[in-house]
């Protein structure tokens, strides 16, 4: 048994008191104190004696100390027990604490009801006689917490910006896949056409790059081409002479040619223009007119022909206009290759134009000299052909590339089509994981996942070892439950709760066993946790008192499963903390009970009442009572007089006026004048409930009691009227409702004793 606080240091609102060390506790302690002066923090520390666990008291450390928390209790059964450097030099385990941390643990938290409160309430279930069974699965358990432990700091080797937005799990099972870098590349390039999906839409595809080709066998041809119906001496000879005639010969002699029948006009012969000769013996004019036929004429226009074709072909703008087109073709080609494989456009404009001057100069040259002489038959220079051959390798270059470039287009337009239906997210989506595919399978981070994987597999191996221990726990669990689901309805029936519990079992869990229950309301079984939102549930069905009753009637019936009940130190924080007042009087019957199965019972308090009610049915040698004040900004520990505040105000007015008549001394007279009217108020209220409910002033009832005077109805009689009227009015000289000044008014002894004498005489009445 604890026999007191010898010293409280540093911890809460407890300063430096050493006052509890002339405090005795006894079998039955009560500590009274206001919220705020400390009693929690004495359940805490109490808590923290049970389990040797410092953080109770260490979180409490008062905030202004400079120095760390110091605990000294005396114990009956050994030295006294230290708490000193964050150590308890010994400790109690055969404390049991009711407080909110018992609640919050055990029950609910609030108004829910968690995985942990179902878990802890099963150990609580247990008792002692499942210790070593449930040691077994606890073994398992934290052999599991070392393989979560591994499996986080494996998990955490593996940084979540490499993972992206894989789980570790879904990222240690990917699988390699072949062609990674082609497949990364692609939904890249698909990425960055769906960002570009305008620019894309509006691009063009390339346009055809052609060279013109030469028609050389045409131009060879027509550079071979004579006159057949003239023969050739007289080709050579005719030739001959207009080679004498000179420049433009040829031509002067057509146009005579043409002058020779308009000159013979009237003449049976044709005669010369010039001199009228006969031209019938002339020996060229035959020869002449072979020459200047029409085949001549249709010769020299096909060469003309041919001039101009080549030059429309490949001169005047055509080399410019292939410029810009390669040059479009080459920033196109910048523009596309990003969502697409094209390749590059080498083509050396430059040389290009070159050769094809070169050529196209070469071929103007071969047929004006063959207009200028028709009837020579010539062919092209190897200067020419030369020119052409560069030519003709640049063409087939421009060529294949054209073609590329055709082959391009297609996989532009999908592109294209793809990018006009895109999702931005979804190929951001799949680009991010080929990535972190890639990732996964470099040898640094594919070492972090088969550790990872390892540790995973010889977690699962020991969750069998859990299963196997839990089975056995099951068999035990079986008996033990259903007589704490009769206990806990036992309680809640004393409690005069209006809900049961059904359904108290066991159930085992991924983190360990649970305790799960229905409420039984109305024989309407509701789950402690609701399936779906707006179901009847634990927390919008049991009021905050109804919660605080089971919670009691958990750690009662938890008490009665001990086999160690006699040396327990039962501390109880509280209990009336939103407990219904009607169950006030069943919580002091079953503390009261419970003292005598225990070693000691200490219970603190805020509520004057509950304690009062406890202190007085029990044992006067084996009860010790202690008060938690204030001290300056602190709080410190002093006796109680407990039989003092177990009187009512009503009583100590009594008392007071009382005294006042027998010994005509008192400390305050003034209190004594005051006392009278609250005297009268209280009599009337319980003589006269029906007439004098609650609120109901003095002056006002009076004048209904002369309304019904001599009436059936009457209350008091004339005199008892004329009695009351007088004692209201001398009473209402010390009230501040009816007298502001009524502090200051002199009050004669005689008076106030023969005042005195009839109100307590007036309220002897029947």
């Amino acid at each position: 048994m604890i026999l007191n606080f010898q010293l409280l240091r540093n911890i809460g609102q407890f300063d430096s008191v050493a006052a509890g060390s002339q405090l005795p506790l006894n079998k039955l302690s009560l500590i009274y104190a206001e919220n705020g002066r400390g009693k929690t923090t004495l359940a805490a520390i109490l808590r923290s004696l049970n389990t040797g666990d410092p953080l109770p008291i260490g979180e409490r450390k008062r905030l202004t100390a400079g120095h760390a928390p110091h605990v000294v209790f005396t114990e009956s059964n050994g030295p006294n027990i230290v708490f000193q450097n964050e150590t308890w030099s010994r400790t109690l385990h055969a404390i049991a604490v009711f407080d909110d941390t018992f609640v919050a643990e055990n029950v609910c938290s609030g108004m829910e009801v968690a995985t942990g409160h179902r878990q802890n309430l099963h150990e609580l279930i247990l008792g002692a006689r499942g210790v070593t069974l449930n040691h077994q699965v606890q073994e398992q358990v934290a052999a599991i917490e070392d393989h979560n432990r591994n499996l986080r700091s494996h998990a955490d080797a593996i940084p979540p910006a490499i993972r992206g937005a894989f789980s570790v799990d879904a990222f240690c099972a990917l699988q390699p896949q072949a062609n990674i870098d082609e497949a990364i590349q692609s939904a890249d390039r698909n990425l960055a056409a769906a960002r570009s999906a305008d620019a894309v839409r509006v691009r063009p595809l390339f346009d055809p790059i052609r060279l013109p080709e030469f028609d050389t066998a045409a131009i060879e041809d027509l550079l071979r081409r004579g006159l057949p119906s003239l023969e050739d001496d007289a080709a050579t000879r005719l030739q001959a002479h207009l080679a004498r005639i000179g420049d433009g010969g040829e031509n002067w002699v057509a146009d005579g040619m043409s002058r020779v029948a308009s000159a013979s006009i009237g003449h049976d012969q044709e005669s010369c223009p010039f001199c009228a000769q006969s031209l019938a013996t002339s020996p060229l004019i035959a020869p002449y007119r072979a020459y200047f036929s029409t085949a001549y004429e249709e010769l020299k226009k096909a060469i003309a022909a041919k001039i101009a074709e080549v030059n429309a072909a490949h001169g005047g703008d055509i080399p410019a206009a292939f410029e810009r087109t390669v040059l479009v073709g080459i920033q196109n080609r910048e523009f596309w290759n990003a969502f697409a494989e094209v390749p590059e456009i080498e083509i050396d404009t430059a040389a290009i134009a070159r050769a094809w001057k070169a050529a196209r100069e070469s071929m103007i040259a071969a047929l004006r000299a063959k207009q200028a002489a028709p009837l020579d038959q010539t062919q092209l220079s190897p200067e020419t052909l030369g020119a052409l051959q560069t030519f003709r390798q640049a063409h087939e270059n421009v060529r294949q590339i054209g073609e590329i470039m055709e082959a391009a287009n297609a996989r532009i337009a999908i592109v294209k089509e793809r990018a006009a239906a895109a999702n931005v997210a979804s190929l951001e989506a799949d680009l991010a994981k080929l990535q972190t595919n890639k990732t996964r399978h470099t040898p640094a981070i594919d070492a972090l996942c088969q550790a990872y994987l390892a540790e995973k597999a010889a977690k699962a191996t020991t969750e069998n070892l859990r299963d196997q221990a839990r089975d056995s726990l099951d068999q035990y669990r079986a008996t033990i439950f259903p007589a704490y689901e009769t206990a806990i309805n036992n309680y809640l029936r004393r409690f005069n709760a209006g809900f049961r519990l059904d359904s108290v079992n066991s159930i085992n869990t991924r983190s360990g066993s649970s305790c799960t229950y229905n409420v039984l309301i109305n024989n309407v079984p509701v789950s402690v946790t609701a399936a779906n939102a707006g179901e009847p549930s634990f927390r919008n069905t049991l009021s905050a008192g109804d919660r605080n009753a089971l919670a009691l009637a958990f750690f009662f019936a938890s008490l009665d499963q001990d086999p160690q009940l006699a040396q327990k130190i039962v501390v109880i924080d509280d209990p009336m903390t939103s407990l219904d007042e009607h169950r006030s009087l069943t919580t002091v019957q079953e503390m009261r009970r419970l003292l005598a199965q225990v070693e000691q019972v200490i219970v603190l308090s805020h509520s004057k009442p509950f304690l009062c009610d406890l202190w007085q049915g029990a044992d006067t040698t084996s009860r010790a009572a202690i008060r938690i004040g204030r001290d300056g900004d602190g709080s410190t520990l002093a006796a109680w007089d407990v039989n003092r505040d177990c009187i009512t105000e009503h009583d100590r007015r009594h008392a007071a006026v009382s005294a006042f008549i027998e010994t005509s001394v008192s400390s305050d007279e003034r209190e004594v004048a005051a006392a009278l009217r609250p005297i009268l108020e209280a009599f009337m209220r319980v003589a006269y409930p029906a007439d004098f409910p609650p609120g109901t002033l003095l002056g006002p009832f009076i004048g209904i009691c002369r309304q019904r005077a001599g009436t059936p109805a009457q209350i008091l009689s004339t005199n008892d009227i004329t009695e009351l009227r007088d004692l209201l009015d001398y009473a209402n000289t010390f009230h501040h409702d009816t007298n502001l000044a009524w502090q200051t008014v002199l009050i004669n002894d005689q008076e106030l004793k023969q005042f005195c004498e009839r109100t307590l005489a007036f309220t002897r009445r029947v």
